[in-house]
């Protein structure tokens, strides 16, 4: 296949490859994901903005896309990176092709690099920004790489704003019980998981007041995952200490645990290389049980800092020791910075909404 694609990364690594998808350029973090599956949940999940996503699984494509498993109503992936891309998907569901599915959103592709190198430049170096252009042209490269080593920061944006609805929504489950999801990117999973259990939802604006949001007589507060530095998100922060002082019942979900980190006083940073895909474990320490979870984020809450005296870390990542979740010895807070909804990855963790039922009863 001719090589008319190129990744180019902020030290001036060069991958050559065969584009696929849209024509174009995407610029951002290069990140992996080592989930098999999911790509289709991955690339429509929000919390990928400013990202170009590369799977390690070495064949990408195989069962197409479907009307199913979109959690978001479009790409959020500034772009896609794969060692190989199935010509001929084949699945019960399939609507379209990956490659029709990139056109379709304007977002490039490239396949026939070396995914198992570039992620262990990844781990090694930690994350870095790169450009992805396809087409492209060998008298460019110098051009790519200038351009590649002066890409802004994640930190620098407020990625939140950019994917959060602009509209307040209800969804009526026909149930008894209402609660306010805090839209900063959140997965249409989440929705889901709160529908099935027949809680009602109204989901707002990130930058929604609690007055606002407390104006809608809720019996909880659900403060969902999205992309970025969490202290770009200062105004979710801020409403999330408000909301604390009305002592009603808060769940944090991925980001959604960073925020509330903030809002008792912690700090967070940055992970060098982030946990994203569907195998990292989790110990919850209460009860001495692992359970295998579904993760995308790079920024977690730094535990030294959670120095709030009612504030119990209650999950831990088993392989960096990283806070995976907290909640309130007294207040009716809980919070995680895996995704218990998963899609894609195990369904270990549905049970954390059942919690949040209760504590909602």
């Amino acid at each position: 296949m001719e090589k008319n694609a190129v990744l180019v990364l902020q030290d001036g690594t060069v991958a050559e490859g065969t584009g696929f998808g849209s024509e174009g350029i995407a610029e951002g973090e290069v990140v992996f994901n080592t989930s098999m599956t999911g790509y289709q949940e991955a690339l429509t999940d929000p919390s990928y903005k400013y990202q170009i996503l590369m799977p390690t699984y070495p064949l990408i494509g195989n069962y197409g896309i479907n009307r199913d498993d979109f959690e978001s109503d479009k790409v959020q992936a500034e772009g896609f990176i794969v060692r190989e891309l199935a010509e001929k998907p084949s699945h019960g569901k399939i609507k379209s092709h990956l490659d029709e599915f990139l056109k379709y959103h304007e977002i490039p592709g490239i396949q026939g690099v070396d995914t198992r190198f570039l992620t262990r430049k990844i781990r090694v170096n930690g994350i870095m920004n790169g450009i992805l252009k396809y087409p492209y042209e060998v008298s460019e490269l110098d051009d790519l790489k200038e351009k590649a080593r002066n890409l802004k920061s994640i930190s620098e944006f407020d990625l939140v704003d950019l994917v959060s609805t602009k509209r307040t929504k209800k969804y009526d489950a026909g149930g008894e019980k209402t609660v306010v999801l805090i839209d900063c990117g959140e997965k249409h999973s989440i929705i889901r998981s709160l529908l099935e259990r027949r809680i009602n939802v109204i989901q707002v604006p990130a930058k929604t007041p609690a007055e606002d949001i407390m104006g809608h007589s809720p019996n909880g507060i659900l403060i969902s995952n999205g992309p970025g530095d969490p202290e770009r998100a200062g105004y979710v922060v801020e409403t999330a200490k408000e909301l604390i002082n009305e002592k009603i019942p808060i769940f944090g979900i991925c980001l959604g645990i960073q925020i509330m980190g903030l809002a008792f006083g912690a700090k967070t940073y940055k992970l060098k290389f982030g946990h994203r895909g569907s195998n990292q474990p989790v110990k919850d320490l209460r009860t001495g049980r692992v359970y295998i979870t579904s993760q995308n984020h790079g920024f977690a809450v730094d535990a030294e800092t959670l120095k709030d005296k009612n504030i119990e870390i209650t999950h831990i990542n088993l392989n960096d020791k990283s806070v995976e979740g907290f909640s309130h010895k007294e207040l009716p807070i809980m919070s995680v910075q895996y995704h218990p909804e998963a899609h894609p990855g195990p369904w270990d963790s549905y049970y954390l909404f059942d919690e949040f039922l209760r504590m909602l009863r």
